[in-house]
């Protein structure tokens, strides 16, 4: 009896994606990739081929007149990032498409819905705006009033559509007509500002008036000219605020017409008397400007810009997911201490408070933030460092008012509200989460609630740390986009997020802040002004493969690959002849555990030994880039200087019976994920890995180590080990900081002792996504769902769950470019039950432990499944089309 084969049998074609996002506004890519997922309920269904159509008109497209582009049909089964190669596309052109497809049954889909891509300022068109400031001089040391710009015009005709281009240096909020143009936060977001500075595009066309209009532009100091680092920085990159827009209006009888920044605008300071994303924001309503972006508003007071010769030529439009209010999160505690309130949010989180108060005027409301408390219950400060993370509030009174800043943001659990007028209840008081807007792409649930835990720490993490840039901590006066966190945590992120346009954004500035030597700084965008770090810089080598892998699209591989290369030649010339890299700049194993040093922050693994093995393991991955990307003498430079790297490896740092030098979980995790051992050397250094881990009985790597450990346990056969690592609830471990109330990663593995007092407060951050990168081996390992690195963005999935560890079930999902994977399993006496899905138009390995005859799918016997199969290492391994598929093993028995 075969398995079932219909539910419904019409393939459908949903989910059209431009460059990895729905219905893009404002786009400077002229041959933009396409994209859409396929349903279907029949199983084993693939994609035979594909037929797209492109017009400016929504009705010209489905009646396939006057297109843009027209492929035919294409015998194809891809589906994914298929490059517009159509008629020219010009600026501030909306172009609708449309995709049908065959499939493998003979089926043909129908006409997908209409999905439409925005172009905004592409090469045939310019900025028809200037650069603007305040006229008054803002060369100063410190944090200064927001300067507010507006213009009011009018309208002689009626409008079809209206566009706002803009940005900034410093951060901006728009108005128009005294309404908030859309609900983006943070814009223009933090780049390499000397070489590329995004502008956003909004549709404002329902904010208009027929005749009277006005727009506003109030300005922040942000990451352009705010405190940034923990050495006084500020005025990186200027100390001016300014602002370009161009409001381009079309109107009904198929005129254009162009409202834009110029000497014509006037600007005043208001109630922001400052702002800094390290210290917070204070606001004054009394010196609020109501009405100022109305047209009606009295502009009496206010005074004439200056017009800046500011370059337009670094202006692009916006490439990653905007930064947006995601969550509003209710309080889960507020009590009186003396006259303040103490506030508990619950979870630790990024964002701020928004609060409503009714008083008197001039009362003055204090919000300090802060992680964790004491031991004896008080809000704790001091890892803050410089940091005030405050923002203060002064009433004009006679009615509620609302409060929440603009231009600032902090990481906190606690609130520690002083001056607050009144009782302090819980409706009157939200945290508002803000992280950039990347799609959810996975779930991991399990049967051991404390492992949930660490998986919503994992995501908390992330989100607080993704905002805009890959940060290292969302609190202390760093908040800075560290290669080497970002590297480590890279595969997690990709897992739980979609990731792609967002890594694609900051690599894109890690390669404009590359120095001429091929060095990458520290932290990109760079504010330190050094860098070449092993770790961390591979992160521009190893961040673009992992792109590559996770989405399938090869243009990261060919648009980072002259900056790979780059790296990989600083590293020959800082190694020298004899390939090995000695002496600093290196972090080494950071912060890993040493059990005679609390303190102990990073060279217990030899530096050199580390430097040595990230060389091989990026040259590698550059000699492979090259072969995908036809670059055959590349790839022959690159995997030959690799391999040299791994003789040269074992002579320094490897004694004949497989013992390294630096005899450490790090080392050996190193030496064996990347490779650079043979056969009998890597048994011998696999053994001495295990017997390492069970001697400690915990884990004792840092930010390098502890991303690769378990899988490496998990490859060399010593699960049981892994699992270990993962159950362990005493410090070192991922669970112990769940045992002390953790709600996301912390920067170390004891932030907070079991006595609860805390580690060195000069770096101590209790949102630190680092360690975090386990989820990748729970997702891959616990669950089950796997890459297949030659076919990649899960073209062909791995669905292979390794039960143990005393967990009766777990569950993952994930949501690739093909559409949704699914691996579940439990555990019920003999009894072991799976549940698999695999999307449409991709294939997948399902390893099942036990023997054929135990086996039913979809309750039907293997053997006569029609599936095909083959026994390895005493599992079942099917080989399968898409479906989804219910498993059950009888007579199963664990390997623990």
């Amino acid at each position: 009896m075969a398995l079932a084969t219909t539910m419904s049998g019409q393939v459908m074609v949903t989910s059209l994606k431009t460059d990895y996002k729905s219905n893009p506004m404002g786009i400077d890519n002229p041959k933009p990739k396409l994209s859409w997922i396929l349903k279907s309920g029949v199983v084993n269904t693939m994609q035979d081929s594909y037929e797209i159509r492109v017009a400016l008109d929504q009705k010209d497209l489905e009646k396939g007149r006057n297109l843009l582009w027209e492929t035919g049909a294409v015998e194809s089964a891809q589906n994914l990032h298929i490059v517009y190669a159509g008629q020219p596309l010009k600026s501030f052109q909306r172009v609708y498409w449309q995709v049908r497809v065959k499939d493998n049954h003979g089926k043909t889909s129908k006409w997908s819905e209409p999905a439409y891509w925005e172009t905004g300022i592409l090469k045939d068109a310019t900025w028809e705006a200037q650069w603007i400031s305040p006229a008054w001089k803002e060369d100063s040391g410190q944090s200064m009033p927001s300067p507010y710009l507006r213009k009011a015009f009018n309208l002689e005709k009626p409008v079809r559509e209206a566009r706002l281009y803009i940005s900034s240096h410093g951060l901006y909020q728009a108005e128009v007509n005294g309404k908030r143009v859309g609900d983006l936060q943070f814009t223009p977001g933090w780049t390499s500002y000397k070489t590329r500075l995004q502008y956003q595009t909004y549709d404002v066309t329902d904010l208009l008036n027929p005749a009277g209009n006005a727009i506003g532009i109030v300005l922040g100091d942000g990451w352009f000219r705010g405190n940034l680092g923990w050495i006084d920085h500020r005025n990186i990159w200027g100390s001016q605020l300014a602002t370009i827009a161009m409001l381009r209006v079309k109107y009904t009888d198929g005129t254009t017409g162009v409202i834009a920044t110029d000497h014509t605008w006037k600007a005043k300071t208001g109630p922001i008397l400052e702002s800094d994303i390290y210290n917070g924001e204070s606001y004054d309503a009394n010196k609020a400007l109501v009405g100022w972006s109305k047209p009606s508003y009295n502009e009496t007071g206010w005074t004439d810009v200056q017009v800046s010769a500011i370059s337009k030529n670094t202006l692009i439009a916006s490439e990653g997911p905007p930064v947006r209010i995601v969550n509003e999160l209710e309080p889960l505690s507020i009590v009186k201490v003396g006259d303040d309130w103490m506030v508990d949010m619950g979870q630790n989180m990024v964002g701020w408070i928004r609060i409503k108060a009714n008083g008197k005027k001039g009362d003055l409301i204090t919000l300090r933030h802060a992680e964790v408390l004491d031991k004896d219950g008080n809000i704790y400060y001091d890892n803050l460092r410089t940091a005030k993370q405050t923002n203060t509030y002064i009433l004009k009174g006679g009615e509620e008012e609302t409060f929440e800043p603009h231009f600032t943001f902090q990481g906190f659990r606690y609130v520690m509200v002083s001056g607050y007028p009144g009782k302090l209840e819980p409706e009157q008081i939200r945290g508002m989460v803000i992280h950039s807007d990347m799609e959810p792409a996975g779930t991991f649930t399990c049967s051991d609630p404390m492992i949930n835990q660490l998986q919503h720490n994992i995501v908390w993490g992330l989100k607080g740390n993704f905002l805009d840039v890959p940060t290292d901590c969302p609190q202390r006066d760093e908040r800075l986009g560290w290669t080497g966190d970002a590297q480590v945590f890279a595969p997690t992120a990709c897992f739980n997020m979609n990731a792609a346009t967002f890594y694609t954004k900051w690599l894109k500035d890690l390669a404009a802040d590359q120095d001429e030597d091929g060095s990458i700084p520290h932290v990109i965008p760079n504010i330190l002004g050094h860098g070449g770090a092993t770790g961390w810089a591979d992160a521009g080598v190893v961040i673009p493969w992992v792109v590559y892998l996770n989405y399938g699209e090869i243009s990261i591989l060919q648009n980072q690959f002259e900056s790979m290369k780059k790296w990989i030649g600083y590293m020959e010339k800082r190694a020298g002849e004899d390939l090995i890299w000695k002496g600093d700049p290196h972090f080494g194993d950071w912060l890993s555990f040493d059990a005679s040093r609390s303190d102990y922050m990073g060279a217990y693994t030899t530096k050199d030994l580390i430097a040595t093995a990230y060389f091989s393991y990026s040259a590698g991955l550059v000699a492979k880039t090259a072969r995908l990307l036809g670059k055959e003498e590349d790839a022959m430079r690159y995997g030959d200087l690799s391999e040299r790297i791994k003789k040269v490896f074992n002579q320094e740092f490897v004694t004949p019976n497989g013992r390294l030098v630096s005899h450490t979980q790090t080392a050996y995790t190193l030496a064996l994920a990347f490779d650079l051992l043979d056969e009998g050397m890597a048994r011998k250094s696999a053994e001495y890995l295990a017997r390492d881990v069970e001697e400690f009985g915990h884990i004792t790597t840092g930010f390098l180590g502890t991303p690769l450990i378990s899988l490496t346990l998990t490859d060399i056969g010593r699960n049981d080990l892994a699992y270990g690592l993962l159950n362990r609830k005493e410090y070192p471990s991922w669970l112990y900081p769940v045992t002390m109330g953790a709600t996301t990663i912390w920067e170390r593995w004891d932030g907070q002792k079991p006595d609860s007092t805390f580690q060195d407060v000069r770096m101590n951050s209790f949102n630190h996504y680092a360690y975090g990168a386990i989820g990748k081996w729970m997702y891959q390992v616990v669950a089950g769902i796997g890459l297949d690195p030659n076919h990649p963005g899960y073209k062909h999935i791995v669905i292979h769950p390794r039960p143990g560890g005393g967990l009766t079930s777990a569950e993952a999902t994930h949501q690739s470019m093909y559409g949704t994977i699914k691996s579940g399993w439990r555990v019920n006496g003999g009894l072991l039950e799976m549940e698999v899905e695999i999307p449409v138009n991709t294939s997948g390995s399902i390893h099942i432990p036990g023997s054929p005859g135990a086996v039913l799918v979809n309750d039907v016997r293997l053997e006569d499944s029609g599936m095909q199969y083959r026994v390895e290492n005493n599992q079942v391994v099917a080989e399968t089309g898409s479906g989804s598929y219910k498993i059950k093993v009888n007579g199963y028995a664990s390997d623990e």
